[in-house]
């Protein structure tokens, strides 16, 4: 990327946030309400880089780049850092932690030391740090992705199901509970409580995939895509038949997913 790209880029964002003459809803955003759009973004590379599509991999990491330019632009205005402290915190790392390529007496070593190296140079760097065997960074990823994290690392201490079964059964255990607290007039559902026992089935279900040999935010993407196929020709079957959405039931929608499915099946 030519610098004086990157400059117009981090230009434009001050002026967004120009506190007079900028955009009223950039100036309305803070590093919260900002955070889901940096996920949905990079949701959207990712799924540009499954296709294959480099046109859309081009404009989804531009996203994400503006995003990180904005947080960056923020932070510079509450005195904390911005984008050029950013670059360089990034490359000092990678740097430091990448001395057989930087370092003058560089040598030559395969993938399984430099993730060995990797390890060993974070654990030097975070010498005198309070750290739990489980902690925040099992948590730094999409839940269900941070529910399969922290039983692989439970497992590793020896605080785990010894098989598959087992966790069945807890699935089930938190199923039943689940179905207590929804097995009552709406008017008096708790959703707190709901809530609560909803993610304790969720969370035992990651468990289930993960003593499967499974990862489960994969097999969840891949419901959500088959879903997504199955759905969309419905709707194929329904506009051939000549309705719309609005003209149906729940009965003839049911009829065209089952239709779908056959298709799909067969």
């Amino acid at each position: 990327m030519e610098s004086s790209n990157w400059q117009q880029l981090v230009q434009v964002v001050k002026k967004l946030r120009d506190p007079k003459d900028g955009c009223p809803w950039d100036l309305e955003q803070t590093h919260q309400s900002l955070l889901k759009y940096l996920i949905e973004e990079s949701y959207e590379f990712s799924q540009a880089v499954q296709k294959g599509d480099d046109q859309k991999m081009e404009e989804e990491i531009g996203d994400v780049l503006l995003q990180v330019v904005l947080h960056s632009q923020l932070a510079s205005e509450r005195g904390a850092f911005d984008i050029e402290s950013v670059a360089k915190k990034i490359s000092d790392k990678m740097i430091r932690r990448h001395p057989h390529v930087f370092e003058d007496n560089a040598t030559k070593i395969d993938t399984a030391e430099v993730k060995s190296r990797w390890q060993e140079i974070k654990q030097e760097e975070r010498k005198g740090q309070k750290s739990y065997a489980i902690n925040d960074k099992h948590l730094a990823a999409p839940a269900l992705q941070s529910a399969d994290r922290i039983g692989q690392m439970t497992s590793k201490l020896n605080f785990d199901w010894s098989d598959a079964s087992q966790v069945a059964y807890k699935v089930e255990e938190e199923w039943q509970e689940l179905k207590e607290e929804m097995i009552v007039p709406n008017a008096q559902l708790n959703k707190e409580r709901i809530a609560e026992e909803m993610g304790d089935f969720l969370f035992s279900t990651a468990q289930l995939a993960r003593h499967a040999g499974l990862e489960p935010e994969e097999v969840l993407h891949q419901a959500n895509q088959k879903f997504v196929r199955r759905f969309n020709r419905v709707e194929e079957l329904m506009l051939a038949d000549g309705h719309e959405f609005s003209e149906l039931n729940q009965e003839e929608l049911d009829h065209y997913w089952h239709q779908a499915k056959m298709e799909e099946k067969s």
